[in-house]
């Protein structure tokens, strides 16, 4: 069951209201949206918000009887973060059963970001989903979380602690310090704040909450961390594939594979499964990723 005690401190913004976003008019073959900002120390947007935004975007445009069900996404250019989204959705199919639509995040009228879904009403066969051994690894509640682990009041720490998401890392997290390398992780994950009873919200909370760690099994794989010096990253593309209803405010076991590393690139693959082992969601990821050798 999802959360309902928990008491996120107050600068840990509502995932909720990150993501939302609101109709101001159709324009020609388009609807168009806007998303609030989310001021980050980097200064750049966080690109799980703007693919969450823009998923909640295109999926208004749908009927409520369809869900989304798969999506593939570029980034394109970096994002200012004090600066609202614009999307553009574009109303490309609508069928019997399937619905596609393409949803384009823009600032100062310029194309950044993007994507293209894809939303069906659910039907009747045969069902399988990959079962996980969740025996295997820790329980949530047996992992520290990031407030216990991440000692001390640097600005880029304590924007890691406020994050609307909870992790808590099986082999332990990379921010300060370099592990063993391996090209594999298992975290567990689930919002601070409890959501409403909305899939789209749900699947969109969790495109935003993947693209935080996609990168790290490239770092793993090489035994350098986040504050390894030079370290220049960012998603190139992304795409995610949802099989059936799941709640991000539950926790979910996030498993993550580097594929490949080279020509400054990496691909992730990644699987989602809930505390009963049954496989949610699959996400893929490019990025690009400077390290050193």
């Amino acid at each position: 069951m999802p959360q309902t005690s928990q008491n996120p401190v107050s600068s840990v913004p509502n995932l909720a209201a990150l993501l939302s976003v609101q109709n101001v008019g159709a324009r020609t073959k388009y609807d168009i949206f806007t998303g609030i900002a989310n001021p980050a120390d980097t200064g750049r947007s966080f690109g799980g918000q703007v693919l969450g935004q823009a998923l909640m975007a295109a999926g208004s445009t749908v009927a409520d009887t369809q869900a989304l069900h798969s999506m593939h996404a570029y980034f394109l250019r970096p994002g200012d973060a004090t600066a609202p989204m614009v999307f553009e959705v574009s109303r490309q199919f609508d069928g019997r059963s399937f619905s596609n639509r393409r949803s384009e995040a823009y600032q100062e009228g310029e194309v950044i970001f993007s994507l293209n879904a894809s939303f069906q009403i659910p039907q009747e066969g045969p069902v399988h989903a990959e079962q996980f051994d969740i025996s295997s690894v820790p329980a949530p509640t047996e992992i520290p979380d990031l407030e216990t682990t991440l000692v001390g009041d640097v600005p880029r720490l304590t924007a890691i602690k406020n994050r609307p998401v909870d992790f808590r890392f099986v082999e332990g997290p990379i921010y300060t310090e370099a592990l063993a390398p391996h090209t594999k992780q298992h975290v567990w994950l689930r919002t601070k704040y409890e959501l409403p009873e909305n899939q789209l919200l749900h699947r969109a909370a969790l495109a935003f909450a993947s693209d935080y760690l996609l990168i790290e099994p490239a770092l793993r794989s090489t035994g350098q961390s986040w504050s390894t010096p030079d370290l220049k990253a960012a998603s190139l593309d992304h795409a995610m594939w949802f099989y059936g209803d799941f709640r991000v405010d539950d926790w979910l076991l996030y498993v993550i594979d580097s594929k490949a590393l080279g020509s400054n690139r990496n691909l992730s693959t990644g699987s989602f499964y809930n505390r009963e082992g049954k496989l949610v969601a699959s996400v893929a990821q490019e990025a690009m990723v400077r390290i050193s050798a």
